[in-house]
Formats: structure tokens, C-alpha cells, sequence
């Protein structure tokens, strides 16, 4: 399953879930948590499990439940987790164990396994947390992080630059959530931008994403899809490279390293060319 853009969706606003099936997103969130008020999560539990019933999907279907600790989230998941949604979003997420609980829970209804998507850095234990999800890797669908709840939890001001860059403790957390995923064999999803009219930034933030190693990105509104897959596919240049690459690997079968261009090349740079065409939306290189 490609998770190049993961749009969220309030889970109160049906007519919302509607519009963002045309968004172009390779999944929806439908969230049950921090866009629904106090109030509204009955109305928005009856919401989402009438849009998870709705067959075929045309794209994933992913919920936001809220965090396991709170009084919301076992009225969440008996009201889903029937509709078997894609993948539960699990908020708050301080490590395998929060896992672990949940699709305990899961198995407790009789529910077969839900894919789970943590994320992972929202409170200052599950920073601490964070190697530990390669434990649980056949449960997740990926592993994301979070730089908005954290500042509220440990009093920062904020933990962003003027310039819309992170502060140097949350490049440290950006940093090991994606370690994490990737140690975990895992999709890493990129946090969200939330300056959602600001779609120069976006595409510069997306970028630095890919270019970082993240395989996808959240998105808050419809606008930011189309910039967030845009940066998440390789250009024409980085194919045409990558293609070389194989190339050159496949007429040295054995060679532990070759020279291409006045360059050597060796395993790692085979890996980094097979993993761009791999993420083609239709690869073609028979190498690959």
C-alpha cells in the first residue's frame, strides 16, 4: 500500500469525508480525536462507521481514535472497528506495549488484527519509547510523529523557527521517530505542515522529507495532497540516474563495486537506486 499523503478528515463532517474521496490523498484519517469536540464524538463515531460501511472503498480508510487512556477510545473502537477500517491512527502512542494494548483490545471483540499507525512522539515518555516498536512491526502500517501536542507537554513556547523550521530538540525527536520506523521495517510518515495555504512551504518541507528519508506525509487539508504526492515521487533526473545505476550493477553480476562516471559506486548506492524506481507508481525497469 503506497502512503505518500494521508489526508485527515473531521470525523463530524460527513460532507467533508465526501469531498476527500476526489482529493487525490492515498488514504483518508477519519479523525475521532483533536477535530471533534467533547460533544460531537457520538455524532462523529456514527458518522465515520456509516463511511466505513460504504462499499468498495476507493481509497484506504484509515480512523484517528482517541488516545487509549482517555474515556473515548473503547466507545471509538466498538463503534468502528466492525466496519474494519484500514488502519487505526493511535494517538499518544509511548511505545510497543501501547501497541500491544490495542490490538489486545481488538482480539478481545473478536475482531481480526487492524493495521496500526502510532504516533509516536507526543508526550515525553514515548520519545523514550521509540525504539521499541521494531518489537511490534507485523502490527503497524507505519510509524509518524507529532510537533504539536509535545511543546504543550513540556511547556516550550513553540517548536518551530520564524522561518517554519523545527527547534533543535524537535529535529532530535524528528530524527528518532524516523530511525524508528525505518529500524522497525515500517513506512515513516512525515508530521503536518500546518500552514495549509502556504503550498511553496509545503512543497519545500515535503521535500526535505523525502530527501531525509520519510515515505509519506500527513495532510490537514485537500489543498496540500497534490504538493505532498508531487514530492514524494522521484523526478526525471533521479530516475534517469537511478536506471544507471541498476544498469551498470546488472552487466557486473558479482562485482561488489563498480565505476560509473568517474565514480565508484558499491552496495549502498545499488539500494538507494532500486529503492527510487521502487517507488514509481508503475516501475519499469526490469532491474528493479
Amino acid at each position: 500500500m503506497r502512503l505518500r499523503s494521508l489526508l485527515f478528515v473531521p470525523g463530524d463532517r460527513p460532507d467533508r469525508m465526501e469531498k476527500a474521496l476526489g482529493s487525490g490523498a492515498d488514504a483518508l484519517i477519519l479523525d475521532l480525536e483533536d477535530s471533534v469536540t467533547d460533544t460531537e464524538k457520538g455524532t462523529a463515531r456514527e458518522a465515520v462507521a456509516a463511511f466505513l460501511a460504504r462499499m468498495p472503498r476507493p481509497m484506504p480508510l484509515y480512523c484517528r481514535i482517541n488516545p487509549l487512556a482517555g474515556e473515548f477510545a473503547n466507545s471509538d473502537l466498538a463503534a468502528i472497528s466492525p466496519k474494519c477500517p484500514d488502519g487505526i491512527v493511535l494517538p499518544k502512542a509511548e511505545g510497543a506495549e501501547c501497541v500491544r494494548h490495542l490490538a489486545a483490545k481488538l482480539q478481545a471483540g473478536g475482531l481480526a488484527p487492524i493495521p496500526i499507525l502510532p504516533i509516536a512522539t507526543e508526550t515525553p515518555r514515548a520519545v523514550f519509547g521509540l525504539g521499541s516498536y521494531a518489537e511490534v512491526a507485523p502490527l503497524l502500517c507505519g510509524l509518524t510523529w507529532g510537533a504539536e501536542d509535545l511543546p504543550a507537554a513540556i511547556g516550550a513556547a513553540t517548536a518551530r523557527e520564524p522561518d517554519g523550521r523545527y527547534t533543535p530538540p524537535y529535529e532530535v525527536i524528528r530524527t528518532l521517530a524516523l530511525m524508528a520506523a525505518h529500524a522497525a521495517g515500517v513506512p515513516a510518515i512525515e508530521t503536518v505542515f500546518p500552514a495549509f495555504r502556504d503550498l511553496e512551504g509545503l512543497a519545500a518541507y515535503a521535500g526535505r522529507g523525502r530527501r531525509d528519508g520519510f515515505d509519506g506525509m500527513m495532510a490537514i487539508h485537500p489543498a496540500q495532497v497534490g504538493a505532498i504526492n508531487a514530492a514524494f515521487l522521484p523526478g526525471p533526473a533521479e530516475i534517469a540516474e537511478a536506471r544507471r545505476v541498476v544498469a551498470a550493477f546488472t552487466a557486473h553480476p558479482g562485482a561488489g563495486s563498480i565505476a560509473l562516471d568517474g565514480r565508484m559506486l558499491d552496495a549502498p548506492h545499488l539500494v538507494q537506486a532500486r529503492r527510487v524506481l521502487a517507488a514509481l507508481p508503475d516501475p519499469t525497469s526490469p532491474a528493479v
